[in-house]
């Protein structure tokens, strides 16, 4: 097999007339998200504190710090970026494997566009490739990879940053199939680490090692030229089972790009069928806290791996609780960046209801399904059964809804002309002669 160079082909070969109109419309939709994800997260203690750690080490000012004035060399501020974008877990996720696409991809290609002048068509079709190309390499190892506990956004990530970026480079095929391999001995990031301030690194180190890769090869820098089937290369050293087809059939019939979700709520996606029932019962009955005796979730197992802290005591913790989530459902009918501060984890009445939920795992429930039960004290049992929640392809969040989560993100560090600014350009994006634009306007001048 030469999946690796078959990849790297596609990704050369591809023009934009190749690109269908779906695909490029749920591109416009990916990066408008990733970019509010961005600039909403960039104040966070997390991009503080990796700011202050490695700035000093930074080369020449060339890239934006979105949502910020700092400037750093493209490889920290892709880093950076990235990081800032999944660290309120609000990004978008492909939800055939759980990874968070525009994060590694975007990150990168944003910090390379200011170095490297790229009009908007340019950009647009090099972030459908990165994309393409992490979601398939997912496909093809998802779930046995996630199950034994690497983190698919971070490890699959890599790929997508250096496909996309080693387009926008006008690397030849050899160079591209290079570009994979370096990515791949450099595909990292542990589920481990979920809950804590490395879950949001793994997309800045993928874009950040996903551009470096591209960087590298275009100087003919060496790699495997099978890193992806080798006996010894990503999907057999990284993944117990492995369906290399899903890598290569339909390559350019069918793009990844177009099954992308958005969050309505800042936590692991799995959660958000919990979230939804909840706030529905919440709303229809008008529930508030003391009116419950019990709160009873049936979920997939996954679920409970994910996100059976019962106890959170952080912020970042609680985005990793069912318990948490269901409680800030009922009493703020939310769960926004807001219901996963520090303070909100530690409040006496949401850790008072926190207590009264249950959840039980059963197999027969989906992943992107649950039921929920609630026992009042008045002696009532109300239920809901969420077949699908607000987000997913089945109820997708339109673009006005995208709009709002945007402002909201973005409303409290930026000024509300610049936001909307912004947001026009990200539906513009193919049309703008210089796609930097994007960047130098998501900076904080104040």
């Amino acid at each position: 097999m030469d999946v690796t160079r078959r990849l790297a082909r596609f990704v050369v070969e591809s023009r934009w007339p190749d690109i269908p109109e779906s695909a490029r419309r749920e591109a416009l939709r990916s990066f408008l998200n990733w970019l509010g994800c961005a600039v909403g997260g960039c104040r966070h203690e997390t991009v503080e504190r990796a700011l202050a750690a490695l700035a000093e080490f930074s080369g020449p000012a060339q890239a934006s710090l979105l949502g910020r004035g700092e400037r750093l060399d493209i490889l920290h501020a892709a880093l950076l970026n990235g990081i800032s974008s999944h660290v309120f877990d609000f990004d978008d996720t492909h939800l055939k494997t759980i990874i968070h696409p525009s994060g590694p991809v975007a990150s990168a290609i944003l910090a390379l566009a200011e170095r490297q002048a790229v009009n908007g068509t340019g950009f647009l079709h090099a972030f459908i490739l990165g994309v393409e190309v992490e979601c398939r390499i997912g496909n093809a190892v998802y779930p046995a990879h996630y199950d034994v506990g690497w983190h698919i956004t971070g490890t699959a990530g890599v790929f997508g940053a250096a496909a996309a970026a080693g387009k926008l480079l006008g690397v030849n095929e050899q160079q591209m199939t290079w570009a994979l391999g370096i990515a791949a001995t450099q595909s990292s990031g542990l589920r481990e680490m979920f809950g804590t301030m490395c879950k949001p690194f793994h997309p800045g180190a993928a874009a950040r090692n996903g551009l470096a890769a591209a960087l590298l090869a275009q100087k003919n820098f060496t790699s495997s030229e099978r890193a992806l089937e080798a006996p010894r290369g990503f999907a057999h050293v990284l993944s117990t089972e492995r369906d290399f087809d899903a890598i290569t059939e339909g390559l350019g019939e069918t793009f990844e790009i177009a099954l992308n979700t958005y969050k309505p709520f800042a936590c692991g996606i799995v959660i958000h069928p919990v979230i939804d029932g909840c706030i529905q019962l919440r709303n229809e009955h008008k529930l508030g806290p003391t009116d419950i005796e019990s709160i009873a979730v049936r979920v997939h197992p996954l679920v409970l791996e994910l996100t059976g802290k019962k106890t959170p005591q952080r912020g970042l913790e609680g985005k990793f609780s069912v318990y948490h989530s269901a409680a800030v459902a009922v009493i703020h009918g939310a769960a926004g960046e807001k219901e996963y501060s520090d303070a909100c984890v530690r409040d006496p009445a949401v850790i008072a209801l926190r207590d009264k939920v249950t959840a039980t795992a059963d197999a027969s429930v989906r992943e992107d399904e649950a039921r929920i039960v609630v026992r009042l004290r008045d002696g009532r049992v109300l239920d809901k059964h969420v077949a699908h929640a607000i987000g997913s392809l089945e109820r997708p969040m339109s673009n006005a809804d995208l709009e709002a989560k945007f402002r909201d993100l973005a409303g409290g560090i930026l000024p509300g002309a610049q936001v909307d600014n912004l947001i026009g350009m990200c539906w513009s994006l193919a049309e703008l002669d210089d796609a930097a634009k994007v960047a130098r306007a998501a900076r904080n001048k104040s």
